[in-house]
């Protein structure tokens, strides 16, 4: 006896039981998908030599990767991007802002976004400062790379009062030399020239606690300023040492390192002079590679620190290892 349902009846019994009224049942009702979560407060904490460093993430901010670099073909750029397993249609800058606790003073490299509307994707490192134990008024130094708005805004809270109350203010000297002088306005870039009139704005509670440093300087014991001009006039990094212990703040060198650091010779839109951006680049990720010297930067991927090693005619961007212990 054949027990096995030849096809044709098996289509037709299948056909009759999806008549039957009581079989047929309305889909059920679908939960609204839930509002994006949240991630887990954005610092991180390692140590160079005797000092703690913290970086600390104040968000991104997502633009049209069309035009963002200048000097190559759309499609050029798109397929670095990609080999990187980054979007190709946009571009996402993350800021973080590197804090370092000397045996002396708390310091901050740059100061953030600052105050951004509650539904914006960028100004989160106030909150992201309280979730480390970082207080505002805690910090004695904020040592500035240079004027562009990324960096200065955070210099004002809500009321347009000093965020950091207690901090002196240390400026590249040539920075301020250019943004200083309203004659240069004219002479800068279109896209360079709301920085003066905004880095004085959030310059000014400062007023009587600014420095200017130049090349050599030691704002803080153990801290160097180091130039890098091209992305502005006096773009400025730092090296952070403590007896054998080394780090550098790379601030703009490189916008995100997937793309610049592999690509050095591209010049970024936000570049004040582009050739001279472009040799300070190569220049600094040379020694940074040959010397294996770690790195925070203002755009890395975070918790924005790892290392550079060659790769070809470029450079390829390591993220440090990430351990659960300071």
């Amino acid at each position: 006896m054949n027990l096995i349902p030849s096809r044709r009846l098996a289509l037709a019994g299948l056909a009759s039981a999806l008549a039957a009224p009581g079989l047929l049942r309305p889909a059920a009702a679908q939960p609204a998908p839930a509002a994006p979560a949240a991630q887990a407060p954005g610092f991180y904490r390692f140590k160079v030599g005797g000092f703690t460093v913290t970086t600390v993430h104040d968000g991104s901010l997502t633009r049209p990767i069309e035009s963002f670099v200048r000097n190559a073909p759309l499609a050029d750029v798109q397929a670095v991007l990609a080999a990187q397993f980054l979007p190709t249609d946009s571009f996402r800058i993350p800021f973080t802002v590197t804090f370092v606790q000397t045996p002396t003073k708390l310091v901050a490299f740059d100061s953030g976004n600052g105050v951004t509307p509650a539904t914006a994707t960028n100004g989160k490192m106030i909150a992201n400062m309280a979730a480390a134990g970082i207080d505002p008024a805690e910090v004695d130094a904020v040592i500035l790379s240079h004027f562009h708005g990324d960096h200065v805004n955070g210099l004002l809270n809500a009321a347009n009062a000093a965020a950091f109350p207690n901090a002196e203010i240390f400026l590249p000297e040539t920075e301020i030399a250019w943004f200083g002088d309203a004659a240069n306005e004219s002479r800068s870039p279109e896209g360079q020239r709301g920085n003066f009139a905004n880095s004085a704005r959030r310059l000014a509670p400062y007023a009587n606690r600014i420095t200017r440093i130049k090349a050599g300087a030691e704002p803080v014991p153990g801290i160097t300023a180091i130039d890098a001009f091209g992305h502005t006039p006096g773009h400025t990094i730092y090296r952070i040492a403590d007896g054998g212990a080394q780090a550098i703040f790379l601030a703009d060198v490189t916008n995100r390192p997937e793309l610049f650091a592999a690509r050095p010779g591209y010049h970024a839109v936000f570049d004040f002079d582009a050739d001279a951006a472009e040799a300070t680049r190569r220049k600094v990720l040379d020694m940074v590679a040959t010397d294996r010297i770690r790195t925070t930067g203002y755009h890395f991927p975070f918790p924005a620190n790892g290392y550079f090693t060659k790769d070809g005619s470029g450079y390829r961007y390591v993220p440090a290892d990430w351990s659960s212990a300071v």
